[in-house]
């Protein structure tokens, strides 16, 4: 995937889930899907997708025991992403059938979503 891929991923993430008003990520009984950054160091990710679908398609391999778990939006600006700010995660956003995309900074992705409203 390209940069302009991963931009346009990144973009339909922000307008799908401010349109949509869901976000969704991994979940198994005892927690959420994470992974190491590509992109910083001693970070870890843990990915968001704005639909269901492509969560439910990123549930293979060491994921194949989760499932796509709904969060509302403003959960997702006001408990997520400010919890994983303070816990310096960065989130995945529409990460491709690779688990490939953008990483972001929590804050940098509330600005988007707030600014898109």
């Amino acid at each position: 995937m390209t940069a302009i891929d991963f931009r346009e991923n990144y973009d339909r993430f922000i307008f799908e889930a401010n349109e949509l008003e869901v976000v969704w990520n991994l979940q198994l009984d005892d927690g959420f899907a994470i992974c190491e950054s590509f992109q910083y160091e001693d970070v870890q990710v843990m990915p968001f997708w704005s639909l269901e679908a492509d969560a439910k398609n990123a549930c293979k391999d060491d994921w194949k025991d989760y499932k796509a778990n709904p969060i509302r939006i403003d959960d997702f600006i006001d408990a997520w992403l400010h919890g994983m700010e303070e816990d310096n995660m960065a989130v995945g956003v529409n990460w491709n059938d690779e688990l490939e995309g953008v990483e972001i900074e929590p804050v940098i992705l509330i600005d988007g979503l707030l600014d898109e409203e």
